[in-house]
């Protein structure tokens, strides 16, 4: 099990999201952390398994909510670089993907 790391925007993209499903109805916000909870204990156990796109990225979709956890797996970690809509804005993180140096905030 390798531990995860945030990119900064993609921890506030998260934090983004669940203000606005709880916004919309009370629990809801919740609903969607627990979703996310479970992508990345998907992830942390088989980072390898979810579909790769390009050489590095690889993409876990959310059972519920219309976003996917976009990650790199590097030796020591797994790198969550955004979590994105899915109908919009495609291929905005690339970017992200050359900050590996920085931890970022670490998630269990």
């Amino acid at each position: 099990m390798k531990p995860t790391t945030f990119h900064p925007d993609a921890d506030a993209e998260v934090t983004e999201a669940t203000e606005y499903y709880e916004s919309r109805s009370a629990g809801l916000g919740s609903e969607l952390l627990g979703e996310v909870e479970r992508a990345l204990n998907h992830i942390s156990t088989n980072p390898e398994a979810c579909q790769l796109i390009g050489r590095r990225a690889r993409r876990k979709p959310l059972w519920r909510f219309p976003y996917n956890l976009l990650y790199a797996v590097y030796p020591d970690r797994v790198r969550i670089v955004a979590f994105a809509h899915q109908k919009r804005r495609p291929f905005y993180w690339r970017k992200r993907l050359k900050d590996t140096e920085g931890a970022g905030p670490t998630r269990p």
